[in-house]
């Protein structure tokens, strides 16, 4: 990609939570947007949309619709990405897709720039976003990994509702309402009441007993941390929290890393933010990460049943870095390389 002083960009699914996010995220962070192209489904095309202070319209995504973009930032379902990335290869650009349509396609790079933005200059048209849990937790692993390699994780997600979708947040808010109102709450996103509850799966489970989403981590965390014998047990909960996601994670290296030596790295990384004095109640949640792209690290210790373990509990909110800032940061360090 030439370096020039504009960049035309394509959002692909612009109406949804995170197209928006991408929006609002190339604003904030003064990206050097040309011509802005804002794409979605036959429903939403002709919808009205600001940004910088102009007025988009949405226009329906169609096969001609990539043609002068240098970027397009993929925020629709996987079977759309997949539909439409022969088109935007064929025009040009490049396609930063948030699905998981070629997150683990070997010729596609699977990128957290933080923790390994070079495997993006390497793109053949189309750069994969991680999971937004794998990316919260990766970057909190990623500096210790850089003192020694990670050979097993054991992890726990509490996922807010937003990872379900602007869908999921209204589910849970038309719950409180239901419940202030002394009526039945109606589950429709969720296969349970998710108010006052907690909802063990996240995704289809295989016959290995563990869920579609819970095995992300370890495929693509293989992938991204180039370590493919690192073994990941993982669990998913989703939770009654509107926006952030949550992990408790307890982990091996191969060699002893000790606190003072973690917590030093952690702190030193970008885009991570230390909340460590638990006794004085300063700890990483959902509230503090809501809204922010900083994955908040915490809780900071030995784990009692390794010598080379340590545990941490880290929050982030999947929408921005998880999803919408991690695209566009990608997307920053293409035009910053010129690649």
């Amino acid at each position: 990609m030439k370096q020039k002083a504009n960049y035309n960009i394509a959002i692909l699914g612009a109406t949804g939570a995170v197209g928006n996010m991408m929006l609002r995220v190339l604003e904030e962070r003064r990206f050097p947007v040309g011509e802005l192209r804002l794409l979605a489904g036959k429903r939403s095309a002709g919808r009205k949309v600001s940004f910088a202070g102009k007025e988009y319209a949405v226009q329906e995504a169609s096969a001609e619709a990539f043609h002068g973009m240098d970027i397009v930032l993929g925020a629709a379902e996987s079977d759309v990405a997949v539909r439409f990335a022969p088109f935007i290869r064929e025009a040009g650009a490049v396609f930063v897709d948030n699905s998981s349509a070629f997150r683990l396609d070997p010729a596609v790079p699977l990128v957290v720039p933080e923790v390994n933005g070079e495997d993006a200059l390497s793109h053949n048209g189309i750069i994969a976003n991680p999971n937004c849990s794998t990316i919260i937790t990766l970057m909190a692993l990623a500096p210790i990994a850089r003192l020694s390699p990670i050979k097993t994780v054991v992890a726990s997600t509490y996922q807010a509702v937003s990872g379900a979708g602007n869908d999921g947040l209204s589910e849970l808010e038309e719950q409180v309402r239901s419940y202030a109102r002394g009526e039945k709450a109606e589950a429709k996103v969720f296969p349970h009441q998710i108010l006052f509850n907690l909802v063990p799966r996240i995704g289809a489970v295989d016959e290995n007993g563990y869920s579609s989403e819970e095995m992300k981590l370890q495929n693509e965390g293989r992938k991204i941390l180039h370590r493919s014998d690192l073994r990941i047990s993982c669990t998913c909960v989703r939770v009654p929290v509107m926006r952030a996601h949550s992990i408790s994670v307890t982990f091996t290296t191969e060699h002893p890393v000790s606190v003072e030596e973690a917590r030093a790295a952690i702190s030193a990384f970008p885009g991570i933010r230390v909340a460590d004095a638990p006794n004085q109640d300063v700890y990483p949640m959902p509230l503090d990460a809501s809204d922010g792209d900083d994955v908040v690290v915490g809780r900071i210790r030995r784990d009692l049943t390794s010598e080379s373990g340590l545990s941490l509990w880290c929050c982030g909110d999947q929408i921005r870095k998880g999803a919408a800032t991690n695209a566009v940061q990608i997307a920053e360090l293409l035009i910053k390389k010129g690649a």
